[in-house]
């Protein structure tokens, strides 16, 4: 096991630090005093000798100590929680703080930290281990947590060891956790449900990869990747180069993930106590703009069991690291309502902000509680529904604040809406988290009844998964069941009309084939449109010749979309243009959209595209179709100009 349980491991050795002794002052971990006073933390009783010639000002901080324990085995009310980092979730964790009376201090590198509104903000980087050992030292911090991930765990470590300083969660966890593909390795060998992933190290492990897990799939920088950044969706062969480059060459450490083909994005935030125990929140669905979270709700619009299977998934993942505090799971919902885990975050995260305004405890608050030992919160709702709306730099400086203010005004004026602004006074800049809007209602309903009011695109985006759910429902419930069917008026037809079918096989979409006449079988063909949605149909290609009433027949007896495909039949004199005629010129009410003559191959991918609109799996694969159709022109292009029209080969 790579981690150890936190009552064995060096984390967990609360010891006196020699600079409080040294300043005659003990710990405010302190409980009682005897002729051996005791020192205790939540994890270890420490014994120390007789202290000789101390005054009576450290026994009254032992007295005060013992009087502010909320806990039996938690520390007192009157501990300093250092803090490492100070933006905008320390700022909301030192708010939660000041509610319970617990005194925070942060160390950040800027110098209006938001997090200044409600701790003691020193100056200071957490990736600089001199700056963490003196920040630990001269704010005599009983108790070290943090806000990022990415910090110096060096430091942290050597704090423990010779501070006897508590870190929570402890050094070891936060080792794993910043190194993302460590975090794969550490999940996969605890059994926790991931997609495929591999360790890239040069071009062929690239070219590999394409070839094993199909394009697209996603590169990823091991370290000092969120928001978006250190990502790169690798569409295909032609990017491989563009794709490393962008995430600054093999050497930064990198790593590959299999596409995973996901209909929704959901969360859920757990709180892990000191005893290893682990209490969940509300499964929240996350929908994100541009790579960064932009609206979460909660609870997730799946079913029951979908819930239950994703709380499960993230639980596990969490019991088996160590340390107290917050976690934040992000999770892929899979079409076939399988849960992958896709990474952790050992922190309050943006996906739980919600808990602010709906949930009885919030997840600053549970953190601290956490960290401190005490009983953890409540972590149900209060409302229904609630939606987290964030509040993103859409333009820089003075416009990007006006329209964000803008927002807030609206905001302000809607019931049950509260707006949470983090203070970033530095200035606005596009796609920077400026502050979120929590939005309660008693109902799904009315919850993004309100949203709408606020952001149209963001109830948009959540209305896309539903519809993406369902498809993908649809399609998993009878994977062979056919979701287009093809029809034409005449096996003479086939040689035409297979082209639909080998392109929809192609994007491997289920599909039937057969003969339906309007004129020699008008009974077969009323029958079949109209039947045609209850067999799972979602849509029709209709090929037809001469007169060609089969398309604008069909379309006129389903409700489904009907694409009309021109044949010309074999001694026609018209050339197919009397069946193309005959197709397109249909009467308003009943639309036919209609192709090319003899062009069965673009119906078979409108259908595609029609799909896809709520199939996100379709959607990449058309995504890397067109992809493809480009770089076979501009390698054609290239071609050309180098040889030259004269030897150029068609």
């Amino acid at each position: 096991m790579l981690l150890k349980n936190s009552k064995n491991s060096a984390v967990g050795k609360n010891r006196t630090s020699a600079h409080h002794v040294h300043q005659g002052r003990l710990p405010s971990t302190c409980l009682d005093s005897c002729n051996k006073l005791k020192i205790k933390s939540s994890l270890k009783t420490v014994a120390l000798a007789s202290v000789q010639g101390q005054t009576d000002a450290p026994i009254a901080s032992v007295h005060l100590a013992n009087a502010t324990r909320v806990s039996v085995n938690g520390l007192p009310r009157t501990a300093v929680i250092g803090v490492l980092g100070g933006g905008q979730l320390g700022r909301m964790m030192a708010l939660a703080a000041g509610n319970l009376g617990v005194r925070i201090k942060c160390l950040d590198p800027t110098d209006d930290a938001p997090a200044a509104v409600a701790a003691t903000h020193v100056k200071g980087h957490f990736r600089d281990a001199s700056a963490i050992k003196q920040f630990v030292s001269n704010q005599q911090v009983d108790v070290l947590t943090m806000e990022i991930e990415h910090v110096d765990v060096d430091a942290l470590e050597a704090a423990a060891e010779e501070a006897g300083l508590d870190v929570e969660p402890t050094p070891q966890t936060i080792r794993v956790i910043q190194d993302k593909f460590a975090q794969k390795q550490y999940f996969k060998n605890h059994g926790v449900a991931l997609g495929e992933f591999r360790e890239i190290k040069c071009r062929g492990c690239m070219e590999a990869t394409g070839k094993s897990y199909n394009y697209p799939f996603m590169l990823k920088s091991k370290r000092l990747a969120y928001d978006g950044k250190g990502n790169y969706v690798v569409k295909s062969e032609n990017d491989i180069d563009a794709a490393v480059e962008a995430l600054g060459g093999y050497g930064q450490g990198l790593y590959a993930e299999q596409w995973a083909p996901y209909v929704k994005e959901l969360a859920v935030m757990v709180v892990r106590s000191r005893d290893g125990s682990v209490v969940s929140y509300p499964l929240v669905e996350t929908v994100h703009k541009d790579n960064i979270c932009h609206v979460t709700e909660a609870p997730a619009d799946v079913p029951e069991r979908v819930a239950a299977a994703a709380k499960k998934v993230a639980e596990k993942a969490i019991a088996c690291l160590d340390g107290a505090g917050i976690f934040g799971v992000e999770m892929f919902l899979l079409g076939n309502d399988e849960i992958l885990l896709n990474e952790v975050a050992p922190r309050p995260h943006n996906s739980g902000h919600y808990t602010m305004d709906g949930c009885v405890t919030s997840q600053f608050e549970n953190h601290l509680r956490a960290v401190m030992g005490w009983p953890l919160g409540d972590t149900s709702l209060t409302s229904g529904s609630a939606i987290m709306l964030n509040l993103l730099g859409e333009a820089e400086g003075e416009e990007g604040v006006r329209i964000a203010h803008d927002l807030m005004a609206k905001a302000y004026a809607t019931p049950g809406v509260k707006v949470h602004w983090y203070g970033k006074e530095d200035g606005m800049k596009k796609g920077r988290k400026v502050g979120h809007i929590n939005i309660l209602g008693k109902s799904r309903e009315e919850a993004r009844a309100k949203l709408e009011l606020l952001d149209p695109s963001g109830l948009g985006s959540l209305r896309k998964t539903v519809a993406a759910a369902a498809a993908a429902t649809d399609l998993s419930s009878s994977s062979s069941s056919p979701q287009v069917g093809i029809i034409m008026g005449s096996d003479s037809d086939l040689a035409t009309m297979k082209a639909a079918a080998q392109v929809l096989e192609e994007f491997g979409v289920p599909l039937e084939l057969t003969v339906v006449s309007a004129h020699r079988t008008p009974e077969r063909m009323m029958e079949y449109a109209r039947t045609a949605p209850q067999r799972g149909l979602k849509v029709i290609i209709a090929g037809a010749g001469g007169a060609a009433h089969l398309p604008g027949m069909v379309a006129a007896m389903t409700p489904l979309p009907v694409i009309g495909v021109p044949v010309k039949p074999s001694g026609a004199h018209l050339d197919g243009l009397d069946a193309l005629l005959s197709i397109v010129q249909m009467p308003k009410g009943v639309p036919v959209a209609t192709v090319a003559i003899g062009n069965a191959a673009n119906a078979g991918l409108l259908a595609v595209r029609i799909l896809a609109t709520s199939n996100t799996e379709l959607l990449q694969k058309m995504l890397a179709y067109q992809d493809g159709m480009r770089e076979t022109v501009l390698g054609k292009a290239e071609r050309l100009e180098s040889e030259g029209w004269a030897k150029y080969k068609v």
